[in-house]
């Protein structure tokens, strides 16, 4: 099977159980979950067979785990009801489209907390040690944010978990129960109006797929692909299954949706997270069907993104995900106040940032705290743990120096400047500014006030108290916080600065499903053979994170609805574990933004 191959057309004769539209994550765990019961899938994607498992390929491999092993080991105290807690302040359900999204967020805490590690375990998935304590949130228990690390590395990163999915799926495609039809795109959901099922209030169900043939592609994973269509296809199945992913490479449809009085004036620059194909088209094609969409404005783009300086797809943004060490600087090189500090806050952070009227910010920091503080998101920018190299993994740990991604950053990065004095600093930054002057003296005696609180083993700055508490944590002593020091100080130079756009990733609401993924009509009944999982669903119910997500969510978010979606098809959606609280949607479902 070359990564680049034309594949043949599905043949419309066939008899398929399941078309499945979207060959990402979501979609190879549905088709997974169906290929076991023995049904005949139908796999479509208007990408080429080396983008297999979409953005999940991409990503650090993060996944959200409730109590797990690793934590106690670390001496992390976790619970169920301390993630409901945790969920509910970040989410922030105050919709009456949030129905369904409350009870995906409950299922899915019980599935974190319970058979999650196990179903992916089976699969020969593996973590590395560490738990990592990502989006800390805000400064009180009932604000948003983790209260303790949840954020497990997997061992392989994001092509891992793609490939326990993978693997298993082109199995079933050798043996004639899975089918792949890449550089098929979809344009329309065909609707029997005259079925029997319940389907949207009127008896519709829709039955099939129509599209386009594309010519075929021999680019590289998450290159952007030529558009030239071939000819047309109609292939019909009695079940839909909807995995097309988000909306984070198209900025017309993010402009239209942005929550401008939430997070402010949507920024003139943004750099893309995510590759050209992931553009949101199967969202319209749905509603033309008769879906709900709900909740649309709920949007989650990062602050820390840099240009890559090596891009794969147009606009190529990566984010740095940081310790909490760096002072954060406005445009203008003004700190931002409490909590707005790296790791903790997205949204908030967000919302301060855009209120300044420019669309960027500044890290300042020193070489000691790049060198053990900041992680690049991606599976190519940590290609240790990537390739499951224990001896580079560990000699990273041991390492003077930044890991090598971040080193070539600091080499070619459009967006760093390396100084060895503060004139040079303030004079590179503002070489690389869209509008505002920082003026030297503002910046530097910020600075200094900051590091005069370095004298003691105690301060009243929030963020050095913020860096103490996370030294308390023994993964973050061990692997992730610089112990705390004078930015100015000469010993751990150069300084260094870092320029911050804002960049699009994921999409926390969508199509409309109750638990079994099926997607609800317009007039709040399910349509008969449509069902969705993953981005495209906001994670599941049309938006299970609400306002906020806690971070690992989104891999576990497209694993867990595409199982529900996949089980679901062939009739066994309540094996799934949540007990009946979960199935019911009622009792227990209800604890999370309650």
């Amino acid at each position: 099977m070359g990564n680049t191959s034309p594949t043949a057309a599905p043949h419309p004769n066939e008899a398929y159980d399941a078309i499945v539209v979207g060959a990402g994550l979501a979609g190879l765990v549905a088709a997974h979950e169906l290929s076991l019961a023995g049904k005949r899938v139908l796999i479509l994607d208007q990408e080429n067979r080396a983008n297999l498992g979409g953005q999940a390929f991409w990503s650090l491999g993060g996944l959200f785990l409730v109590d797990s092993p690793e934590q106690r080991r670390l001496g992390v105290h976790d619970s169920l009801d301390l993630a409901r807690q945790d969920w509910a302040t970040s989410a922030g359900f105050d919709r009456e489209d949030d129905h369904w999204p409350r009870q995906w967020a409950e299922a899915y805490l019980e599935f974190a907390a319970g058979d999650k590690r196990r179903y992916l375990h089976d699969l020969g998935l593996r973590l590395t040690p560490i738990v990592g304590w990502a989006e800390r949130g805000g400064s009180g228990a009932s604000e948003h944010g983790n209260s303790v690390p949840r954020f497990h590395l997997t061992w392989g990163t994001g092509p891992e978990v793609v490939r326990v999915f993978r693997e298993p799926v082109e199995r079933a495609e050798t043996a004639g129960l899975v089918t792949m039809g890449f550089r098929h795109r979809v344009d329309e959901l065909i609707v029997d109006n005259g079925g029997s099922g319940s389907g949207s209030g009127d008896g519709a169900s829709v039955v099939g797929v129509r599209g386009r043939r594309l010519a075929p592609s021999h680019t590289g994973r998450g290159v952007e692909s030529n558009r030239e269509e071939l000819d047309g296809f109609e292939l019909r199945a009695p079940a839909v299954i909807v995995t097309s992913g988000g909306i984070g490479h198209n900025f017309e449809l993010m402009r239209k949706f942005w929550p401008a009085e939430r997070l402010g004036e949507f920024p003139q620059t943004m750099l893309a997270g995510v590759p050209a194909h992931v553009d949101g088209r199967m969202l319209a094609i749905a509603e033309e069907a008769g879906a709900s969409l709900i909740n649309r404005d709920r949007i989650w783009a990062y602050t820390e993104g840099i240009e890559n300086w090596n891009p794969v797809w147009p606009n190529h943004g990566i984010r740095i995900i940081p310790g909490p060490s760096s002072l954060w600087f406005d445009a203008e090189g003004n700190r931002f106040p409490a909590p707005n500090y790296p790791g903790f806050d997205t949204n908030r952070t967000m919302k301060t940032i855009l209120s300044t009227g420019h669309d960027y910010s500044w890290f300042v920091l020193n070489e000691s705290i790049i060198r053990k503080e900041f992680a690049l998101s991606g599976s190519e920018q940590n290609p240790d743990i990537t390739k499951k190299d224990w001896r580079l993994t560990l000699d990273r740990a041991r390492s003077s120096d930044a890991p090598g991604p971040v080193e070539a950053f600091k080499k070619f990065g459009s967006d760093f400047v390396v100084a060895d004095t503060t004139e040079e600093l303030v004079a590179g930054m503002n070489e690389r500014s869209r509008g505002p002057v920082i003026d030297h003296d503002h910046l530097v005696d910020q600075i200094i006030e900051r590091d005069r609180q370095m004298d003691h083993s105690f301060s009243k700055d929030a963020q050095v108290q913020a860096i103490h508490n996370a030294r308390n944590y023994l993964g973050d002593k061990i692997v992730r916080v610089q112990k705390p020091h004078k930015i100015l100080d000469p010993a751990h130079g150069p300084l260094i600065a870092v320029r911050l756009s804002l960049l699009s990733r994921k999409t926390l609401g969508g199509l409309e499903t109750n638990l079994d993924a099926q997607v609800i009509g317009a007039d709040g009944t399910p349509i008969t053979g449509l069902y969705a999982a993953g981005e495209v669903t906001g994670f599941g119910g049309g938006g299970m994170h609400g306002y906020n997500a806690l971070e690992g969510t989104f891999l576990g978010g497209c694993i867990f609805s595409g199982m529900r979606a996949g089980r679901a098809v062939v009739g066994t959606a309540g094996a799934v574990a949540g007990g009946a609280g979960a199935e019911s949607g009622v009792s227990d479902v209800d604890q999370v933004g309650q």
